[in-house]
């Protein structure tokens, strides 16, 4: 920087000022500075500005399951939004871990990253104790009563939204594998399961209700035990893609035509959902968008410049696709 000053004939501060704020300096100075910068190759020491200014330039966005095309598709949204920004991400898969998640929450505590985009739906506790809480957006999942900005979409009713679908086509016995209870997000879309079937005056029964926890194969294992049973459903709402998946392979083991015997709804419209066989009907969250707003509004709350309040709640949308059609004749 001294080289470039003295080749272009002003002070350091200027150099800076030129890079930062060039807006703020003569066009006639500027002009020379940049001269200056391209004859003698000098590249800003983004460490060295960093340290500065107290920051990493860095965000960590902490999740379940890497696993799970969701979060890759949540992840994409945030990246997008980040690299706007001038931020780059981190992307931990925590998996349930509580450990992972204090580690993470330890790293920015040191100034090795800034905020938090935390998608994992619950806080940790050190010694049965909260951690003091870094810059942080809750994102897809929420945490009543935390007061963190929040960016979501309405569970409950996106799920009663997809029943009510199934109920049109004539669907009575109608089952619902669960995310893992009792998470908030599994509670909401079993909730908004049993809203639905009470407003088509189905009185709900737990007989119908199997759990899962996200994964392909417990959406198998809970669909497979439905089928078994003696009057079988002719519709199953899964808590998200990868059990409603699961569910359409235990049909077919069991002999049944997915959807001339048993229709198959899921949840967040990942992208093998259109390329499963058959294309599976499914409530679309804007994975995207839930994870750039997220990102916006972390980077906001770290330049002090959040004046948002409560939750960003998205629109969700049911792609009715080809894993449902009427009710069996014979069922009803």
């Amino acid at each position: 920087m001294k080289d470039v000053a003295r080749l272009a004939g002003v002070s350091t501060a200027t150099i800076s000022r030129t890079l930062v704020s060039p807006d703020k300096v003569r066009a006639e100075t500027r002009e020379r500075v940049m001269a200056a910068i391209e004859r003698i190759g000098y590249a800003p020491n983004a460490l060295a500005r960093n340290l500065r200014q107290m920051r990493t330039s860095t965000v960590i966005l902490l999740v379940r399951q890497i696993v799970n095309p969701f979060y890759l598709e949540l992840f994409r949204g945030v990246e997008s939004a980040a690299r706007a920004r001038g931020y780059n991400v981190l992307m931990s898969n925590v998996e349930s871990r509580p450990e992972r998640e204090l580690a993470y929450f330890d790293m920015i505590r040191e100034r090795r990253a800034d905020g938090v985009i935390l998608a994992t739906g619950a806080l940790p506790s050190r010694r049965g104790r909260a951690p003091a809480l870094p810059p942080m957006v809750v994102v897809s999942e929420y945490l009543p009563r935390s007061g963190l900005p929040t960016v979501r979409i309405d569970n409950v009713a996106a799920a009663a939204g997809a029943v009510d679908y199934l109920v049109t086509l004539g669907h009575q016995r109608i089952a619902h594998v669960t995310g893992p209870l009792p998470e908030v997000l599994s509670r909401d879309r079993l909730k908004g399961y049993r809203r639905a079937l009470r407003r088509a005056g189905i009185e709900p029964d737990e007989r119908w209700v199997a759990r899962g926890d996200y994964t392909t194969r417990s959406g198998h294992a809970a669909a497979a035990a439905l089928l078994r049973r003696r009057r079988r459903p002719t519709a199953i709402f899964a808590a998200n893609d990868e059990m409603a998946m699961g569910a359409i392979k235990a049909a077919r083991e069991a002999g049944l035509d997915v959807p001339g015997q048993l229709s198959v709804v899921g949840f967040d419209d990942i992208n093998m959902a259109s390329a499963w066989d058959p294309a599976l009907t499914t409530v679309a969250q804007p994975s995207d968008e839930m994870g750039a707003c997220a990102m916006d509004r972390l980077a906001d709350l770290l330049a002090g410049d959040d004046t948002r309040n409560g939750d960003d709640v998205l629109e969700t949308t049911l792609r009715v696709r080809e894993s449902t059609g009427p009710v069996p004749r014979r069922a009803n």
